[in-house]
């Protein structure tokens, strides 16, 4: 195996420690599952390099950053993982419905919708969701759930 160069294990770094930093302090910005906990987000991450907090400078943070690395944050800020229940959730406000995933080899229990409930609850998600479970979704190892209201 070849080894990377020193641009590549920078990026490398810096990429693993932008996400890692996002998962440690996204609880953090609320009310959770809300555009208003990216916005806030992204500005505690812009005046944390230096710039201001007046509109044009957080326009030109977010143009800095670029589509493909903003797209990356935001699916990490918006996402996690309950390894113990098998699950994936991403659950982006600004998408229609709030995806659960399964993470195991082919196992309906996975998807038993007790355990999403229980997947739902603990990242305190049952209030925002839609509760009747007739609306909610299988496709194949994903479960979608729309938003309320």
């Amino acid at each position: 195996m070849s080894r990377p160069d020193p641009e590549q294990l920078q990026g490398t770094l810096v990429d693993f420690a932008l996400l890692e930093l996002i998962r440690q302090h996204r609880e953090s910005f609320q009310p959770l599952w809300s555009v208003d906990s990216w916005a806030k987000l992204m500005i505690w991450l812009s005046l944390n390099c230096g710039l201001s907090g007046e509109r044009d400078s957080l326009e030109h943070f977010a143009a800095a950053l670029g589509e493909r690395i903003t797209s990356r944050l935001r699916r990490t800020f918006f996402e996690r993982e309950l390894a113990d229940l098998e699950l994936q959730v991403l659950a982006d406000p600004a998408e229609q419905q709030v995806l659960l995933l399964s993470q195991a080899p082919p196992d309906p229990a996975v998807l038993d919708p007790e355990r999403l409930a229980r997947a739902l609850e603990r990242v305190e998600l049952t209030d925002l969701v839609v509760a009747d479970r007739s609306r909610w979704q299988q496709l194949e190892a994903v479960v979608a759930i729309p938003w309320k209201g």
